[in-house]
């Protein structure tokens, strides 16, 4: 039985650093564009720990069929055995964005 590729996808987008998860990518038809399709995310109620990171991706992504990307925003894209975890992270320090706001320390 042939199994389906599946691509992690790395790109920037507002200073952050997106990584999802795909079965589909090309080149795009609009010109200077990567298309990236069929996004896979963890089905829901899954497992015990909700990620954050990947709830928001989910909901920013809910309704998307396919992202054409600017070819200079995509970083990185690798053929892989498995899925892992989704990230946000700061594209200019490379660490993890704080799902939730963080208390503003006092003056």
């Amino acid at each position: 039985m042939r199994t389906r590729k599946l691509y992690k996808v790395t790109f920037l987008h507002l200073g952050k650093c997106y990584e999802l998860y795909a079965r589909h990518v090309a080149s795009s038809a609009l010109w200077g564009f990567t298309e990236i399709g069929e996004l896979e995310f963890e089905p829901v109620g899954s497992g015990l720990l909700v990620d954050p990171s990947e709830e928001r991706l989910r909901e920013e992504f809910a309704d998307t069929r396919v992202l054409h990307l600017p070819m200079q925003a995509v970083v990185r894209i690798e053929e892989v055995e498995r899925k892992g975890a989704l990230a946000i992270r700061d594209a200019a320090d490379g660490q993890k964005i704080a799902p939730f706001p963080m208390p503003s320390r006092p003056r």
